[in-house]
């Protein structure tokens, strides 16, 4: 991690679970980190639970990545007031109770998609502009997906509605950035760390109930593997990382 020491980390879906686990980690590896989420308050319990070492290493900045301006926003106040993002993990995601069947759905499968997938091409656009703008060729960007993202396992009597597809949509993405930086003459790199089931907000109460004992990786597993993939030498990129708790099903 040394040659990230003091440079720029941006976490969307920071104020809890894996995006809070991350911050936590890469600020203490040395990191400048910047923190998004629409929970302002939880950004501030951040801060104050960090050391107080690290803790002018570590920015909270209220914003929805499913509102483009508010993400532009975001980058240009770290490129105005930090220098810019070499690092973007893309945490940010959100799942509903609505089937895609279900009638009058249609608020909850374009907030799926609002933040899911589109929230990701705003902030994935806007930390590569960062870095192109100061010709900064080493940059990473890091999306938390999904193993739902590439198989969609049938566990009776649980659905994953869109959040399912908005994840398939996420490992397409990965691979279509990759080209658009090769395309570009740049050796930024793009990671997708596709988890199993992670003990977070996000889970449902309900797959617990249908699955015996279920297992599930910690949020601080997840940040490991962040850490891992972003230090590794100019010449290797770990395109697509699957991560299970031990014992999953699925």
């Amino acid at each position: 991690m040394d040659r990230w020491l003091n440079r720029v980390a941006v976490v969307t879906g920071a104020s809890s679970g894996i995006g809070s686990a991350c911050c936590k980690d890469l600020v203490a590896k040395g990191m400048v980190v910047v923190g998004l989420a629409r929970r302002e308050e939880r950004l501030k319990e951040l801060k104050e639970s960090l050391p107080a070492d690290q803790q002018a290493r570590f920015h909270g900045r209220k914003c929805d990545v499913s509102v483009e301006q508010q993400v532009i926003d975001a980058f240009a106040w770290v490129d105005e007031t930090l220098g810019g993002a070499d690092v973007l993990v893309n945490n940010a995601g959100i799942t509903t109770g609505s089937l895609i069947t279900d009638p009058n759905n249609a608020a909850d499968m374009r907030a799926v998609l609002d933040t899911n997938v589109l929230g990701f091409v705003w902030c994935a656009r806007e930390a590569f502009r960062s870095q192109q703008t100061r010709n900064i060729t080493d940059g990473h960007v890091v999306v938390i997906n999904s193993v739902v993202g590439h198989k969609i396992p049938v566990v009776p009597g649980f659905n994953f509605k869109m959040y399912a597809p908005s994840k398939f949509a996420v490992t397409a993405l990965a691979e279509v950035l990759r080209q658009e930086f090769q395309v570009k003459k740049t050796q930024t790199k793009i990671t997708s760390i596709s988890p199993g089931a992670v003990d977070t907000e996000i889970i449902d109460e309900k797959i617990k109930e249908v699955i015996p004992n279920f297992p599930m990786l910690r949020a601080e597993d997840v940040a490991d593997a962040v850490s891992y993939c972003i230090q590794t030498p100019p010449n290797v990129q770990i395109h697509e990382l699957t991560i299970k708790p031990v014992g999953e099903s699925f």
